[in-house]
C-alpha cells in the first residue's frame, strides 16, 4: 500500500517563505495533516488562519522543537527553515549559523527523540560551484553543507532516512522576493531601463509547482524505504538559458522590447557561470515550461493575452 494513501502527518519549516508557503497549499490540498515550526512573527501569521496548519512558535530554544515533533508526531519532516544571503556581512554570521545549522540540528534531534525517522531537507546549487562535488559559492552555500555533514551522523546514528533536494533558481505566483522575472515584469510595467550584467551566464528556473512536486516525491520515496540514507539530488528543470537568452524569451511572449542595458554592471564575485550537473530526483521531472511559466506570470499580471 502506498502510504501517502493514509492521511500522512508532516511537520513544515520555512513555511512562511515562497516555497514553503506553496509546499504548505499542496500538503493542504492533498489531505496531509500539517503542522509547521515557525519563528515568533511567521507564527502570528500562520496562526491567524482558522483553516490554517497547527503552529508551533520557535524562539530559539531546543526544548520547543522537541517538544512539537514529540506532539506531533510527524511521519515526514519538511525542512525548508533557513536565511538566504547571496552576501554577508561580520554581523549576520550568527544569524546565518543559527537558522541554517543550529535550528536543523535541533530539529534532527527532536526526530531522534520522537524517533521520526523521514527528513526531506532543502540544499542549494550553490554548493557546487564550478560543478564540484563541494565548492561553496558564498557562506549561505558552506552552512547549507554544514548542516548536510551534521546530518549525516544522524543518519548514522538515529536511524534517519533523508533525501537533500537541491534547488536551482525558482519562480511562480505571489513571489515577492527581487528576483529576475519579478524585475522584469517591473520594467515592462514602468517602461524605466535597467541595467544587468553582460548576460553569459547559464541560468535554470523552475517552477515552484514543479519544486513542491518533487518534495513531496522525496517524500513518497522516504516512506517506501526502510533503511537509513542520506541522498542528494537536483530539482532541475534540464531547460537551461543564458541570461541574455531569456530576457529575450520575455520579450518574445510579452510582445514587448524591454530597455535592458547589458553589461552596465559588473558580475557578482564567484558568478555561476554554469549550473552544476547533479542527479535528478527518480520519478520526477518538471512538467511546466519556462515559456509556460512566463507565460502564466504575465496573464496573473493582466500583461498577456492568450489570443496575442
Amino acid at each position: 500500500m502506498n502510504p501517502l494513501v493514509e492521511s500522512p502527518r508532516a511537520i513544515v519549516t520555512g513555511a512562511s517563505g515562497f516555497i514553503g508557503s506553496h509546499l504548505l497549499g499542496r500538503l493542504s490540498r492533498e489531505g496531509w495533516q500539517i503542522a509547521v515550526i515557525a519563528r515568533t512573527a511567521s507564527a502570528s501569521d500562520l496562526a491567524s488562519n482558522p483553516a490554517g496548519p497547527k503552529v508551533y512558535t520557535y524562539t530559539g530554544q531546543t526544548s520547543e522543537v522537541v517538544e512539537a515533533v514529540a506532539e506531533f508526531r510527524p511521519q515526514v519532516v519538511f525542512h525548508l527553515g533557513s536565511l538566504f544571503l547571496a552576501q554577508h556581512d561580520a554581523a549576520q554570521i550568527a544569524p546565518l549559523i543559527s537558522s541554517n545549522i543550529l535550528f536543523g540540528t535541533q530539529l534532527l534531534e527532536a526526530m531522534r527523540l520522537a524517533k521520526a525517522t523521514a527528513l526531506v531537507n532543502t540544499g542549494t546549487a550553490w554548493q557546487n560551484f564550478s560543478g564540484a562535488v563541494y565548492n561553496p559559492v558564498n557562506l549561505y552555500a558552506a552552512t547549507k553543507q554544514a548542516f548536510e555533514d551534521i546530518l549525516i551522523y544522524y543518519v548514522q546514528t538515529a536511524g534517519i532516512k533523508a533525501i537533500t533536494l537541491r534547488l536551482f533558481d525558482t519562480y511562480g505566483p505571489a513571489d515577492t522576493r527581487r528576483k529576475l522575472l519579478a524585475l522584469l515584469i517591473d520594467s515592462l510595467k514602468s517602461g524605466e531601463p535597467m541595467g544587468m550584467s553582460l548576460g553569459d551566464q547559464v541560468l535554470d528556473l523552475t517552477h515552484v509547482d514543479d519544486v513542491c512536486t518533487a518534495f513531496l516525491s522525496a517524500a513518497n520515496l522516504l516512506l517506501n524505504h526502510e533503511e537509513p540514507r542520506h541522498e542528494v539530488y537536483a530539482v532541475s528543470s534540464e531547460e537551461r538559458h543564458t541570461l541574455r537568452e531569456l530576457v529575450a524569451i520575455f520579450e518574445e511572449i510579452a510582445g514587448k522590447r524591454l530597455q535592458i542595458t547589458f553589461g552596465a554592471r559588473p558580475y557578482r564575485d564567484r558568478e555561476v557561470m554554469e549550473p552544476w550537473q547533479g542527479t535528478r530526483l527518480p520519478g520526477w521531472h518538471a512538467k511546466i515550461s519556462l515559456r509556460e511559466g512566463m507565460r502564466r506570470l504575465l496573464l496573473a499580471e493582466n500583461l498577456f493575452s492568450p489570443r496575442s
